[in-house]
């Protein structure tokens, strides 16, 4: 056989829709069709043998590999034919830098100014599955998409996520180009963390230098955060200037006419977001200078929602600083709780949501991005019909949901361990989360059936319970330092991989169908 005959053959077999399994004398190898690829004469494709996975490399008989790089296992002979050589490489840190090389569309790009979609992945299993939903959709995808708290909950590493991304783009073959998100970044050492790893995409989060308390202060009080905001050329006379007794038309039926204490709110408000992200973006850019990068503003942990005058505000005097943002994520009206639908009045969401819209296109043409995005179907399907501007959908928590589901339907007795203990810590976990999930309402392992614990992730209470307490179950550790749940999770997710890429490319459609051109 030659490498040629084996390309022939797993296409063929894919087209048919047979599983494609090389194998001799019970020696099995899963060939997912979409990875092969061929450089100088070799061939590389991943593969799987039982659960796990593997690069493999195969060559002719006579030659020498010439990759010299990858340092492999050899596979017996008779597997793929005696005429060729073949060496399976783990998908380690190291080889996928390599595989960034030999193929350069494994590579994180800058997205841009168009529509796209962040897919958290919190096991680094799930980034295949959404590839294969993103078949439906115009929208670019983020892959690679973790916060710093995320990363401490999970006890990655930076490198892991974007490991994690490469290997599903090599695996499914896809050369489109996608993102990799370092989000929620508050410090220049987070940048530096998320820039060294290959992270192209970097979102600001400012909130610590939010003024929560500025709509309610009177103009005494708000003379008091004055001087602690002034800036050189960013100070409240210059902002009077630019914003008291103008009007800003922002598209056919709006207006703004900011008062003075409106005006005096925003500087108080949003002072200290405009000088820290300022600063933030300028050391991205001059430190990390050769290295192409976007940037996302996120202000939507905050408290209060961010007014279109406010949203005016941050935008102008970000341009003035040179700032260019590629998203920007408001705080919306509404409540954006963690792997439930939107909680508010849709009618007044979609009339502030075209404000927003309007005023990025006056600012620079940047995304709108919705944060904690998972499961907002109502949004999207009233945003899909507006047909407005560009946005981009962040969501994490939602893939980890539907691991979770694949093990209920498969594991119930692992399901039932990690209900209890996630009941356990739920209220220890959701202080840093915008959940309301009652307890009470969300019911004990011994008290659910097998066909109630599925149930449980069509429950809002259930899945903000599974959702905020990711971290502990997944680092939980026995007194020999071995995890408690976090093998046995992913060894049942890899065992039963096409259910639980089912239920992910079935649930992200959901997320996507709506935002169809």
């Amino acid at each position: 056989m030659t490498v040629q005959q084996i390309i022939s053959s797993v296409v063929e077999s894919n087209l048919s829709g047979k599983r494609v399994i090389y194998g001799y004398n019970g020696y099995k190898i899963f060939i997912y069709p979409k990875s092969l690829r061929m450089h100088n004469g070799e061939l590389f494709f991943i593969g799987r043998e039982q659960s796990n996975k593997f690069l493999y490399i195969i060559t002719e008989d006579y030659k020498n590999f010439k990759i010299g790089e990858f340092k492999g296992t050899p596979i017996p002979r008779e597997v793929f034919g005696f005429n060729l050589k073949a060496m399976r490489v783990e998908m380690d840190h190291k080889n996928a830098l390599l595989i960034n090389e030999l193929f350069p569309f494994t590579k994180p790009v800058v997205i841009g100014k168009v529509d796209s979609f962040g897919f958290g992945d919190r096991l680094g299993i799930a980034n295949p599955a959404h590839i294969q939903a993103l078949e439906i959709s115009h929208m670019k995808p983020i892959l690679a998409q973790q916060s710093i708290r995320e990363l401490k909950r999970t006890k990655r590493t930076p490198e892991e996520v974007l490991d994690a991304a490469i290997w599903a783009v090599f695996q499914e073959g896809y050369t489109m180009g996608y993102g990799a998100d370092a989000d929620h970044l508050k410090t220049t050492d987070d940048i530096d963390r998320m820039a060294q790893a290959g992270f192209t995409m970097f979102t600001f989060d400012p909130s610590a230098y939010v003024i929560n308390n500025a709509t309610k202060m009177n103009t005494n009080e708000l003379k008091e955060y004055f001087t602690n905001i002034n800036n050189g050329e960013f100070n409240l006379e210059s902002v009077m200037l630019r914003y008291a007794n103008q009007s800003f038309r922002i598209d056919d039926e709006t207006t703004l006419f900011p008062t003075d204490i409106e005006i005096l709110r925003a500087f108080v408000k949003y002072g200290g977001v405009i000088k820290h992200t300022t600063q933030l973006y300028r050391y991205l850019k001059s430190k990390y200078r050769d290295v192409k990068s976007e940037v996302e503003l996120s202000v939507d942990e905050t408290d209060i929602p961010t007014s279109p005058f406010e949203h005016l505000f941050i935008a102008n005097e970000l341009k003035l600083q040179n700032v260019e943002l590629v998203s920007l994520a408001p705080r919306f009206i509404g409540d954006f709780e963690k792997g439930i639908d939107y909680k508010g009045d849709i009618k007044e969401f979609i009339r502030e949501y075209k404000q927003h819209v309007s005023i990025s296109k006056i600012y620079g043409g940047y995304k709108i991005s919705i944060h904690s995005g998972s499961d907002k179907f109502s949004i999207y399907n009233a945003i899909g019909k507006l047909k407005l501007g560009n946005v981009h959908v962040k969501t994490a928590g939602t893939s980890y949901l539907e691991a979770l589901r694949t093990i209920a339907a498969v594991k119930p007795d692992l399901i039932k361990e990690i209900l209890d203990f996630a009941r356990e810590h739920y209220l220890q976990e959701k202080n840093s989360y915008h959940v309301s999930a009652d307890l009470n309402k969300v019911p004990a392992a011994k008290d659910c059936s097998n066909a109630q614990l599925l149930e449980l992730f069509n429950d809002d209470n259930a899945r903000q319970v599974f959702h905020v307490t990711f971290g502990k179950v997944l680092t939980a550790q026995d007194v020999n330092s071995n995890y408690i749940f976090r093998d046995r999770i992913k060894k049942c997710l890899e065992e039963n991989e096409e259910l639980h890429y089912e239920n992910l490319i079935k649930h992200f459609r959901r997320h996507l169908e709506p935002f169809k051109n």
